[in-house]
């Protein structure tokens, strides 16, 4: 097949993500207008055969401090069929098309999935005093044609840091949560969550939590628990006109992108969620709780809902994002793994970022801006 890349319309580039069964929400238009301090483009490539658009890519540029050369960044994206013999025909052109409009260097996220763990073979990995990360164990699923793409990037020239590329602006997970949807009933997927979880969603409901969608009016209370959030888990929290702006743009584009969940228990706020949805895949974005009230099991009460309002929105997968790859019990971020285990949902990781330093230097400079910060 042979391709042509061109900018293309938000309108053409948003009819194409509809008519996938699923894409990131990084890739969606409207995600430019989340990210207001980058510039935004929207790529298209077309096969020259049909003038078919066959695929799309969502990419933010970013200006070097005092010149006007750019950091082009793909979130989760581009969404191309990775898995093409002839890869190097989608990604040349990219790299041409970005090196024109001023970008010293690419960073993209290919949405890929190499390897699955299912919760079973992750609570025994947590059991093994030899494990540590999810790495040391042998994973449920592994997609080959994963490592392929992995290598043809390689000889392509695109560099993998350690950690999956040193980043600039937000670096996306590469291990991530998920519990499957496709072809399974709900009473199974309750049935999969583990003891603790049943327990804790059979005690908010015996306490009379209730879970209740918000809009934009109720983003300020939102801010409220995720600023305690905040304090206790001791990271940056983001501005109340960063979720307002987020609301107002992926709503925009489509009225069911993005919804606010709360749990409450005799009036009072104690947890709220964000949720997003593209297609069939739905994720749990952000999450806050209260120092208080904790005991009547606020944060499960509310994930059980948005799982079951995924399932009726007929989602394949409830997404709840990023975990660390330790399973070491005494490491920060072992709570976040364990808390996400419990759904009974399976670890996923992705091929992590990739980097193409169009202009050696000055990726070799941002390098260096980047470690300094």
């Amino acid at each position: 097949m042979s391709l042509t890349l061109r900018t293309i319309s938000r309108e053409q580039h948003l009819a194409y993500i509809q008519s996938l069964p699923a894409a990131s929400h990084m890739q969606v238009p409207a995600w430019a207008d989340v990210k207001t301090e980058w510039r935004s483009e929207n790529l298209g490539w077309f096969d020259d055969r049909t003038g078919e658009l066959v695929g799309v890519g969502l990419v933010l540029y970013r200006q070097l401090p005092k010149i006007k050369r750019y950091l082009a960044y793909l979130p989760e994206g581009p969404v191309i069929n990775w898995f093409a013999p002839n890869l190097d025909d989608w990604i040349q052109p990219m790299l041409a098309h970005l090196k024109q409009q001023g970008a010293f260097s690419v960073k993209m996220g290919p949405p890929v999935i190499i390897r699955r763990w299912n919760a079973e073979t992750i609570k025994k990995g947590i059991q093994d005093p030899d494990v540590k990360r999810l790495r040391d164990l042998q994973a449920d699923f592994i997609e080959p044609r994963a490592f392929e793409v992995a290598d043809k990037l390689r000889r392509m020239g695109w560099q993998q840091g350690e950690d999956g590329g040193a980043g600039f602006g937000d670096v996306q997970p590469r291990y991530v949560f998920q519990v499957p949807l496709a072809n399974r009933s709900l009473e199974e997927v309750h049935k999969n969550f583990n003891q603790l979880w049943r327990r804790n969603i059979k005690k908010a409901e015996k306490a009379g939590v209730e879970v209740v969608q918000g809009g934009y009016e109720d983003l300020e209370e939102w801010q409220r628990l995720y600023e305690i959030t905040a304090v206790r888990d001791n990271f940056r929290p983001r501005p109340l006109s960063y979720f307002q702006r987020m609301w107002t743009v992926l709503n925009a584009e489509d009225p069911n992108r993005m919804r606010l969940y709360f749990a409450r228990h005799n009036g009072v706020n104690l947890a709220a969620a964000t949720m997003l949805i593209v297609g069939g895949h739905v994720w749990y974005s952000y999450g806050a709780s209260d120092n208080i009230g904790r005991e009547v099991r606020p944060s499960n009460a509310m994930q059980w809902r948005m799982l079951r309002d995924a399932y009726a929105l007929g989602a394949t997968v409830y997404d709840l994002r990023g975990i660390s790859d330790s399973l070491d019990e005494t490491d920060h971020l072992f709570g976040l793994i364990q808390f996400k285990v419990g759904t009974g949902g399976q670890a996923a990781e992705y091929l992590g970022e990739w980097d193409f330093p169009l202009n050696k230097l000055l990726h070799k400079a941002l390098d260096i801006y980047m470690s300094r910060r």
